[in-house]
């Protein structure tokens, strides 16, 4: 009997490891560190990529690609949203 309580104790242990990485993964998914650093890092791919294929206003350029990826993170909660609620029922 001890020996199946030390069983389910460990399986709830490793449950609730496995649901604090979870939402882990959530939490950084879901904030606005991550999508700035994201933007950061487009705006910059994106400059040097312009900048070495002779864009004229390089810098002003690469705001495009970086505001796209801005809105898709903003607007696409929105959506999901939406088609959840029509879809899954």
């Amino acid at each position: 009997m001890e020996e199946r309580i030390q069983k389910i104790e460990e399986g709830l242990q490793a449950i609730n490891e496995r649901n604090k990485k979870v939402e882990g993964d959530k939490a950084w998914e879901r904030s606005s560190f991550r999508v700035f650093s994201l933007c950061v890092i487009t705006f910059i791919v994106a400059s040097f990529v312009m900048y070495f294929i002779g864009v004229e206003r390089y810098l002003l350029n690469a705001l495009i690609p970086t505001l796209g990826y801005f809105l898709s993170t903003q607007s696409l909660p929105v959506i999901k949203n939406w088609w959840v609620n029509r879809n899954i029922k």
